[in-house]
């Protein structure tokens, strides 16, 4: 780990994944090549450095983090190193807990994936198409 201090600054993508926002350094570019990273309010790319006091807004749906970097790190550690190569915003942090709260709210049931039909689900749909009981 690197302080802010001196020559401190790392690939945008590196920093994510050794800060834990994703667990592969394929899925963290992948996620700034789609447009969901920002450094200081602006669309980045893999290489950008960034160095203790930028800003980055995640976009991971349905959440967003937006954190202000306090260290680089170059490697991956674990994930009580990892807290401290950033600090979230306090309007991050409560808009993130009402999406929550929201979420917990509605119920998991809105939530499903779409995949497989259930076995009732399947009957039904049979009856409806006019082959079941």
């Amino acid at each position: 780990m690197t302080d802010g201090a001196g020559a401190g600054k790392v690939r945008l993508d590196k920093w994510l994944w050794a800060a834990r926002f994703f667990k592969t350094r394929a899925l963290a570019a992948e996620a700034i090549d789609t447009g969901r990273i920002e450094v200081n309010g602006e669309r980045a790319k893999r290489a950008r450095l960034v160095q203790a006091g930028d800003t980055i807004r995640v976009r991971r749906p349905p959440f967003e983090h937006v954190v202000r970097v306090t260290a680089t790190a170059e490697q991956r550690g674990s994930a009580t190193v990892a807290a401290t190569l950033y600090q979230e915003t306090e309007a991050s942090s409560k808009a993130r807990e009402a999406l929550a709260d929201q979420m917990r709210a509605i119920g998991p049931s809105a939530f499903r994936d779409q995949g497989r039909p259930s076995k009732k689900e399947r009957r039904d749909i049979e009856r409806w198409r006019g082959r079941g009981k």
